[in-house]
């Protein structure tokens, strides 16, 4: 048996390739699955749990049988899809996590993250994460229609995709600095996360940071069992 952690899969009905993939990753993982930890940007956009599309339906009808057969499903939030909430929750089984969460497993334990937080040295992602995720500005957006709700995430988006064509790439990588701080306030000597799209092993002074890719020509994911964690990809059919 085993424990996977996936990130940035990024699923919406414009790449229907990636969700049948997904789904059939699922099926496949099924039985020899303990939990399943998602570790944000599940969803290109997730505006809100009263989303009606049919992605999100199948993604949360497959996470119901997966969780039906006793495998744990945990969920962080990722900077697409901070809106997944109790309904969400209650429809599939799942469990939110904190932004920062320990899992304990095989007599180890690691520290897994989304991993925006560690970009630091992307100050205008940083201050724009404070406001848009601040209590108050996410109970008055969700008080805005579903279609407006739609209209002004796909703007947002363009937004962010315009602005980080002009950042340098080293921008929108993780802080070391940031890295090593959070592993010493965890006492751990491994982290978990995604966010960056750059799949990799990377060493630290205090331990190993391991990075998921995100899921286009490639699926990724981290398998944790008997034989110790690892990453691994497989090939998307388009």
């Amino acid at each position: 048996m085993a424990i996977l952690f996936i990130s940035d899969l990024h699923l919406s009905p414009e790449r229907p390739e990636v969700t049948r993939a997904f789904l059939s990753f699922l099926q496949q993982q099924a039985d020899s699955t303990e939990a399943l930890f998602v570790l944000g940007d599940l969803f290109e956009a997730w505006i809100g749990d009263d989303d009606t599309c049919a992605t999100g339906i199948k993604v949360q009808e497959a996470f119901k049988q997966l969780t039906d057969k006793g495998v744990g499903l945990f969920i962080q939030h990722g900077n697409r899809d901070f809106f997944i909430g109790k309904r969400f929750c209650k429809a599939t089984g799942a469990t939110l996590l904190a932004d920062e969460h320990l899992v304990e497993y095989m007599d180890e334990t690691v520290l897994v993250m989304h991993g925006d937080t560690l970009c630091t040295d992307d100050v205008d992602y940083i201050r724009f994460r404070k406001r848009i995720r601040h209590p108050v500005s996410k109970a008055l957006l969700q008080l805005l229609p579903l279609t407006y709700r739609q209209k002004l995430a796909n703007a947002m988006r363009a937004k962010s995709k315009a602005a980080n064509a002009n950042k340098p790439s080293a921008i929108m990588d993780v802080n070391a600095n940031a890295v090593e701080a959070v592993m010493a306030k965890h006492c751990v000597s491994t982290l978990i996360h995604g966010h960056t799209h750059r799949p990799d092993r990377h060493q630290h002074k205090n331990g190993e940071r391991i990075v998921l890719g995100d899921w286009h020509d490639k699926g990724w994911y981290i398998a944790w069992d008997s034989a110790g964690i690892n990453l691994n990809n497989f090939n998307i059919e388009v």
